[in-house]
């Protein structure tokens, strides 16, 4: 099984649609909502980000070594293989 981890945002209705879609296909997940991370996490996610090329922009899913930013159930599909 592919790894997932998602950096979010605890108000962002399109972060609630991701999680929402790895649950409904039970694939499990790790998740750290960004707004309610301490300053040494919110580093790390932001440096994460920058690391693959990308924005702060959320949802930011990583599928193992790849990367989506936004909420794409399609892309997720192709990634996942389902």
């Amino acid at each position: 099984m592919k790894k997932v981890v998602m950096y979010t945002l605890s108000t962002c209705p399109w972060c609630m649609r991701a999680k929402k879609f790895f649950r409904e296909h039970d694939i499990p997940f790790e998740y750290t909502d960004y707004d309610k991370a301490d300053d040494k996490t919110k580093e790390a996610i932001k440096e994460d980000c920058l690391a693959h090329g990308s924005e702060m922009s959320f949802p930011f899913v990583k599928i193992d070594d790849e990367v989506v930013v936004g909420y794409n159930p399609d892309k997720y599909t192709i990634l996942l293989e389902l």
